[in-house]
């Protein structure tokens, strides 16, 4: 069996040297979960730095994201945001949206729901990601819901993250009887366990 030439044996070797590349199919997927897991819009630079891809092909992914979504009118589409990029849900089916929200509010708010609130309610201003963090859960759905209830609202983002930052409205201070957030009752006495830790997570 002859060897192979000594071009093509270079070329292998360099290849395993750099290693495997990440797949375009696997940027896209890559680029697209963060997108939706994020609390604000994500800039280029962060996507590229995130997927370790130059971010001239980050541009040209979000350019491909957003033609297959207008195509096909999913019920996402990505727009420019501030300095960077969000997926949002499409106008033309915002009254789909609203209705299902509206009807939300007839039932009852759920556990989940109500450990949301009461974390937003005690550590306000907060983003998601923190409630989640708290939460030790995904809280996407629920702070829609909170949102839709007019319970909780945007009020601008974190200077570090650059996730939204939500508090609670005059609205859940009616729901809940009280002039201010400084009349909720404390959680120490209620959680004597707890004394021990850190009081930021209190």
């Amino acid at each position: 069996m002859s060897s192979p030439p000594e071009e093509a044996t270079d070329s292998v070797n360099e290849a395993d040297a750099a290693g495997p590349e990440l797949l375009p199919t696997a940027v896209r997927g890559a680029v697209e979960a963060l997108l939706f897991v994020a609390d604000g819009p994500l800039e280029l630079t962060q996507l590229a730095a995130a997927v370790q891809r130059p971010v001239a092909e980050i541009a040209e992914v979000l350019a491909i994201i957003t033609a297959e979504l207008d195509e096909r009118s999913s019920g996402w589409q990505l727009r420019p945001a501030a300095t960077g990029f969000r997926l949002y849900t499409r106008d033309e089916y915002a009254s789909v949206v609203e209705s299902f929200l509206l009807e939300g509010q007839r039932s009852r708010l759920s556990q989940a729901a109500l450990e949301t609130l009461a974390v937003i309610a005690y550590k306000q201003p907060v983003t998601r990601s923190r409630i989640s963090a708290i939460r030790g859960v995904n809280v996407d759905g629920v702070v829609r819901t909170l949102l839709a209830r007019e319970l909780i609202t945007e009020v601008g983002t974190d200077p570090e993250t650059g996730g939204g930052l939500y508090r609670t409205t005059p609205t859940f201070l009616e729901k809940m009887g009280i002039s201010s957030v400084e009349e909720l009752p404390s959680l120490a006495p209620l959680l004597p366990e707890l004394d021990t830790l850190d009081s930021d997570e209190l």
